[in-house]
């Protein structure tokens, strides 16, 4: 395609724009029809979207073209209805590739804001072809510009248009699979270490109406990528599960340090309303948990596959030891209030981990638990889950697989097989149990937090049977 430029220089920008797209359409048609495996869009026609699409110069002697923003929002629909007369999606995906994929270069700003304003556009007017790409784009690529592209997106339909919300949540029905990697983009995006990073309150409502109704959802992205093919290295996570947690666990504490006045009761406005929305999330969050043996069992992944990330988890209780440090030393709360608050989060905590170890979300083991929790206040429901039994898996001796470019390594994968006894030639077999091995206390550490004692960890607490009726 690079004999074509001399024909586009004559061009105005728009109008360049549009003829590149068509060839670049015809271009990308004839790379897929040669069966050329992989499909690949050589580096000439990558700089001639650079030069005409992207306006970036070709050399710092060429003055920069640029277009007004009429002719921006004209580039836009041309390039909306490209996509969708396009029935090809092999086509689509390898020519979103050419427009958007990163190239690490000064241009790579232009199309982060060209690619912002056209799938912002694709959810007004409902393209999805486009927003099958985006989540393709949001799988592939960095997580700092996977957020930023979230960002966008919240600005545009969460702050800076009021009403316009229900247009966004139109994407559940449209574009499953991108609403699932907005999700992880957003949870990623608001980690709520600070106000900033706290999602707004129709964005939460919106998100936690989407999994209340379709649990499924957070894992459609797992779902439908091949497990032979690994992620790139930094890029989202395969579920938002990990970042859904976090929201669920720091809730009560991080909302509790908005600085918006206090109401009569003692409550912000804030935690009034998103109180009951965190606890639906929570729930959900669990159910979606429990989906998970069904699924592993019938990919053979079960006990070989962490959805969970053990440096997450660490990443998150060391966040939860600081807000309960801040907690503490908030001198407008009653230590009721902080007390319960507290326990509230650690209470989530302790389901989390153990509803994700029971089902086959997170690979490890007790020991490995104990250590990233100890500096957590005392919590009956965590010492239960911290104390409890051994989990053991059917395919314990497989090694696990590092899906997840973040992928922690599961302590499972080391344990050494137990040998069995010979058996006796007259006698039928009897299967041989491993030896309970006690689990060994860890050295204890300062609180912390001065009005709780510091999570011991008791070994020998016998669990009660509970009668079933």
């Amino acid at each position: 395609m690079g004999d074509i430029r001399q024909s586009l220089l004559p061009r105005d920008v728009l109008s360049a724009a549009k003829e590149l797209l068509y060839h670049l359409d015809i271009y990308i048609c004839n790379l897929v029809q040669s069966g050329r495996q992989p499909p690949q869009v050589d580096s000439k026609t990558l700089e001639l979207v650079e030069e005409f699409i992207l306006h970036a110069p070709k050399d710092r002697n060429t003055p920069a073209r640029r277009m007004s923003a009429l002719q921006e929002l004209q580039l836009l629909e041309i390039m909306c209805s490209c996509f969708q007369e396009q029935s090809r999606d092999t086509v689509r995906q390898l020519m979103f590739s050419a427009l958007f994929s990163l190239q690490g270069n000064q241009a790579d700003e232009s199309r982060m804001g060209l690619l912002g304003k056209l799938v912002s556009m694709a959810i007004a007017v409902g393209r999805v072809p486009i927003l099958e790409c985006a989540a393709t784009w949001l799988q592939r690529t960095h997580r700092v510009y996977c957020v930023r592209l979230a960002q966008v997106l919240v600005d545009d339909y969460c702050s800076m248009v009021p009403g316009s919300v229900p247009t966004l949540q139109n994407i559940h029905s449209a574009s499953p699979r991108f609403c699932c990697q907005f999700i992880t983009a957003v949870t990623t995006l608001y980690d709520l270490t600070s106000e900033e990073l706290t999602p707004p309150l129709e964005l939460l409502q919106m998100i936690v109406s989407w999994i209340q109704d379709d649990p499924r959802l957070v894992l459609i992205t797992f779902l439908n990528t091949p497990l032979s093919g690994s992620q790139p290295i930094s890029s989202l996570d395969v579920t938002p599960l990990g970042g859904l947690v976090r929201w669920c666990v720091k809730a009560p504490l991080a909302y509790r340090r908005d600085k918006k006045q206090a109401l009569t009761n003692g409550s912000t406005e804030s935690e009034l309303e998103v109180g009951p929305l965190f606890s639906t999330l929570h729930l959900s969050v669990l159910q979606v948990f429990m989906l998970l043996p069904n699924i592993l069992n019938e990919k053979g992944l079960f006990g070989r596959l962490a959805l969970l990330q053990m440096d997450s988890l660490a990443t998150l209780t060391s966040d939860l030891s600081r807000l309960l440090d801040q907690a503490d030393k908030h001198t407008h709360m009653s230590s009721a209030d902080t007390h319960a608050l507290s326990q509230l989060a650690l209470d989530r905590l302790a389901q989390a981990l153990q509803v994700a170890m029971a089902n086959g979300a997170l690979l490890c083991s007790r020991e490995d638990l104990r250590a990233i929790c100890s500096r957590l206040p005392h919590n009956n429901l965590l010492q239960l889950v911290l104390s409890g039994p051994v989990m053991y898996y059917n395919n314990i001796h497989t090694p696990p697989l590092a899906f997840s470019p973040h992928a922690a390594h599961s302590p499972i994968a080391s344990h050494p097989t137990h040998p069995t006894h010979p058996t006796h030639p007259t006698h039928p077999t009897h299967p041989t149990h491993p030896a309970h091995t006690p689990h060994t206390p860890l050295a204890s550490h300062p609180s912390s937090h001065p009005q709780y004692p510091a999570q011991p960890f008791m070994t020998g607490i016998p669990f009660p049977f509970r009668p079933s009726h």
